[in-house]
């Protein structure tokens, strides 16, 4: 049974910690949080507000960071220092530099890191990425990604709405869309920024070329509180598959008009979306990567870096 710890229990805590949970060979002893008000409903673990503390009073064999953003590279290395695996909320650092000084952290002391990068475990956008590397409907040739809502209002300390600690929409909305274009498609070869950066709201939109086609991408912290949404279209040459309202359907060219959607039923052409939680599916993934001692290679160090090259390109 892996012994499993977590520091920062904020707003993504809350699809970590069941995933843990549904885990048979993890075991989710430890929390760790500055506030004590965010661990009074866990009296069925071992709390600590210090992280040091839980380091030393804990015998774990992997760390679950969910802390803000500028801290999760310092966290991370101080962890796998002590010989613990770690599995780390995106982005892994607003500096590229990080990259680097992480993996070479998990490669001196023979731990495996990860940066939970969801979408790449998220069945939608695996299936995106499936037709595309098939060419099953023909080449890609063009598509668009939208992640909008309001500006947050609840983290602590108002971390989001610093840049120099969150990086603003970039780095922690944008981020998830140009993470999974660079792992499905490579690095683009080009792209084109428009920006509205007030204190109040951030908004971008960002067209990215490749050989061949381009990808429209938009995301938001509105002042106005919109609802979060999260969707895609791409078109192929023979299809068009859209992920909206949380509705995945394909319309292909012969008129045939298929809901992938996982809750639908009938004939779905083959094409079968698996009924998962994509949040336990990427703590699945490490979780037997640890178990098997391979690396995880689903997030690559190189991808990373890229992303963040493009980010502070587009600044």
């Amino acid at each position: 049974m892996l012994k499993v710890g977590m520091v920062g229990v904020g707003g993504i805590s809350g699809a970590h910690i069941p995933a843990w949970e549904a885990t048979e060979e993890t075991q989710l002893t430890a929390l760790c949080d500055i506030r004590p008000e965010r661990l009074e409903q866990h009296t069925d673990k071992h709390l600590y507000t210090d992280f040091e503390e839980m380091l030393d009073g804990e015998q774990l064999d992997i760390l679950d960071i969910c802390l803000p953003t500028y801290l999760h590279a310092d966290y991370a290395v101080r962890a796998m220092e002590r010989g613990i695996h770690v599995i780390c909320e995106k982005p892994i650092s607003l500096k590229g530099e990080d990259v680097e000084r992480v993996y070479d952290a998990a490669r001196r002391n023979g731990v495996k890191f990860m940066v939970a990068q969801v979408l790449r475990f998220w069945p939608e956008y695996m299936l995106l990425k499936e037709l595309y590397d098939s060419g099953k409907y023909g080449k890609l040739l063009s598509g668009s990604m939208s992640r909008l809502g309001g500006i947050p209002k609840w983290s602590w300390d108002n971390w989001m709405k610093d840049e120099k600690r969150s990086g603003l929409v970039p780095y922690d909305l944008h981020i998830h869309d140009l993470d999974f274009l660079v792992y499905a498609f490579g690095a683009p070869s080009g792209s084109q920024l428009h920006r509205v950066k007030r204190p109040d709201q951030d908004y971008m939109s960002v067209v990215y070329e490749f050989p061949g086609f381009f990808v429209n991408t938009e995301a938001s912290w509105f002042a106005a509180p919109l609802p979060f949404t999260a969707s895609f279209r791409f078109q192929f040459e023979k299809a068009i598959l859209a992920y909206e309202k949380e509705q995945c359907m394909l319309y292909v060219e012969d008129g045939t008009v298929t809901d992938l959607t996982e809750a639908a039923e009938g004939d779905t052409g083959g094409i079968n979306l698996p009924k998962s939680d994509a949040y336990a599916a990427e703590i699945r993934y490490f979780t037997d990567c640890v178990l098997e001692n391979r690396f995880p290679d689903r997030v690559k160090p190189e991808e990373l870096s890229q992303v963040i090259q493009i980010l502070n390109n587009l600044r």
